[in-house]
């Protein structure tokens, strides 16, 4: 008697559209696609521009085009007379525009010193964080009781530091947020508009070389704009205007320039010397107080020039923690979304305390901030009494410290796969 054997049967049913989507939503993402501030990210995440970076095509413009002038006009010249004088004079024109260019380039795509956000405020932990009312939005602060500065001591002077309400972070000393590029940003000094980004810690000195750079190339340009219209015109000056308008366009561009990319750098220049930054200066910071950040000329040049850049505080390739989009980024960011942009309520810096106090200020977590301006009042953590059970939290600054025995992620957890 032969059995009949049954024959199974898989049936394979397609993947729905909602598993598809589902796999979509859920892939991995890195850091810098759930930035919640306004930067612009290029090649992956390794190039890091602010919002308004389409300016650079203006700056490029006003660069590139008068020395592409100069240098065409000088060409034409090499045959004519003392070819080898003017093509030293062309060579130097193009070695100081591709080294402009590329200052412009390390300036504008560079990490400036963004500080990470934390995903919620210091000592919050009790509130219902589901919860985004605007009731609760004007009482964050009073529930949580966060004051609104602290003082803590830098080279025994005391400094203000006061509290972010959109990074939801106590700032480093000199740390201040832009309302352009939605960032707390390390050692701020100014939003420039012409290389559309944050000129901070990191990109400081590259903004220093670029506008001494473009100061030399506009000198460059008018002086060997007049020598060469008066050696090929001679020198009468109503028969030079005439015959060579490209010259004299040139003279009197870089003429108008100069007095301003010019006045920057000495500016600067004169700021680096005292160790300020712009922001610090146009709001007479150090006029009737003692500058804490002073070290005297020559300490105050090595550090910006010689001095080792730190590296960024977020490394925005890294990949994202895995969880729903709406949960990465800061509270403050969300906020921000719901109830409009709160840029006027910035408030953006620090205030320096009265006199030289080796015990007036209150230090942050027991917290001790040296002088090392590069590396943004690098802070150095000081034993806890062994008594201690616990940390407080309140004055946690990303990426500077840890706190001791309480983990707090920031806004955006690291986590290499």
């Amino acid at each position: 008697m032969v059995m009949g054997r049954k024959k199974s049967c898989h049936v394979h049913s397609a993947p729905s559209d909602d598993d598809t989507m589902f796999s979509q939503d859920h892939k991995p993402k890195r850091i810098y696609q759930l930035w919640p501030g306004n930067n612009r990210f290029y090649c992956g995440g390794r190039l890091v521009f602010g919002p308004d970076a389409s300016s650079l095509l203006l700056t490029t413009a006003m660069i590139g085009g008068p020395a592409l002038t100069f240098c065409i006009r000088m060409a034409f010249l090499i045959g004519k007379r003392y070819p080898l004088f003017h093509s030293l004079v062309l060579l130097g024109a193009l070695l100081l525009t591709v080294l402009d260019f590329i200052f412009l380039f390390l300036t504008s795509s560079r990490d400036p010193g963004i500080i990470p956000r934390n995903k919620e405020a210091p000592e919050a932990e009790g509130l219902d964080m589901i919860t985004q009312s605007s009731e609760w939005v004007n009482n964050k602060l009073g529930n949580t009781k966060i004051p609104r500065t602290k003082d803590i001591l830098v080279n025994g002077y005391t400094v203000k530091v006061k509290f972010c309400d959109t990074c939801l972070l106590y700032r480093p000393p000199r740390a201040s947020h832009c309302s352009i590029c939605n960032n707390c940003v390390q050692r701020f000094d100014h939003h420039c508009p012409w290389v559309g980004q944050c000129i901070a810690l990191r990109n400081y000195p590259y903004f220093i070389c670029f506008i001494s750079t473009s100061t030399l190339l506009c000198l460059y340009v008018f002086v060997f704009s007049w020598v060469s219209m008066l050696e090929v015109h001679g020198k009468m000056l109503l028969m030079v205007i005439t015959n060579d308008l490209v010259f004299v366009v040139l003279i009197l561009y870089c003429f108008v320039v100069v007095w301003f990319v010019g006045g920057l750098t000495v500016f600067h220049l004169y700021l680096i010397c005292t160790n300020q930054t712009t922001y610090e200066n146009f709001r007479y910071r150090y006029d009737k107080k003692e500058n804490p950040y002073g070290k005297g000329l020559f300490k105050n040049l090595y550090e910006l020039f010689f001095a080792r850049i730190p590296p960024p505080m977020t490394n925005f390739r890294d990949w994202a923690p895995e969880e729903p989009d709406e949960e990465v980024g800061s509270i403050a960011s969300e906020l921000d979304r719901t109830f409009g942009p709160r840029g006027d309520k910035y408030d953006m810096e620090m205030e320096i305390g009265g006199c030289k106090n080796s015990k007036g200020g209150l230090r942050l977590q027991t917290l001790e901030y040296d002088n090392n301006n590069n590396s943004e009042e690098t802070v150095k953590k000081k034993g806890l009494d062994e008594g201690t059970t616990g940390t407080n939290t309140a004055f946690y600054i990303p990426g500077i410290q840890e706190p001791a025995n309480i983990t707090r992620n920031s806004s955006i957890d690291v986590r290499s796969r």
